[in-house]
């Protein structure tokens, strides 16, 4: 999915994006993805990468990713998240998420985010996201 980096839902400054180093890659494909390395401030203590962290990179791209399918007037939240922690990835490894729309409806989108390491590819979890579409008041 390509970004308007002109569009007021793509801000990084003073949010979890930021404290998390979450980056958006670009890509040709209907999908939006992210990036996040795997470091001391998003790890358990035993090194391997939280899964609260996970599901922050997977509600965050989601969410972008519906802010940014929003008709004018509207907005998107999270109303509901459902993971399944497959692998772990480590202190030193970067990981990225792929959204993929399910349902783009008129008052939710559902998401499907698959969280990759970028080392050896492998899964590290599987993430369901549902948003609701809100009306902005005038």
């Amino acid at each position: 999915m390509k970004i308007d980096w002109n569009n007021k839902n793509v801000r990084f400054e003073g949010t979890m994006m930021e404290v998390l180093k979450m980056e958006i890659i670009e890509t040709d494909e209907p999908t939006l993805e992210m990036r996040m390395p795997v470091d001391n401030f998003n790890t358990q203590t035993i090194g391997v990468l939280h899964g609260g962290a996970t599901i922050a990179l997977a509600e965050t791209v989601s969410g972008l990713a519906s802010n940014l399918m929003c008709k004018e007037g509207e907005r998107c939240f999270g109303i509901q998240v459902s993971a399944s922690h497959i692998s772990s990835a480590y202190k030193g490894e970067t990981v990225r998420a792929v959204a993929t729309a399910q349902h783009l409806g008129k008052t939710t989108h559902v998401w499907n985010v698959d969280v990759f390491s970028m080392t050896d590819d492998r899964l590290i979890s599987t993430v369901k996201v549902t948003n609701f579409v809100k009306k902005q008041k005038q």
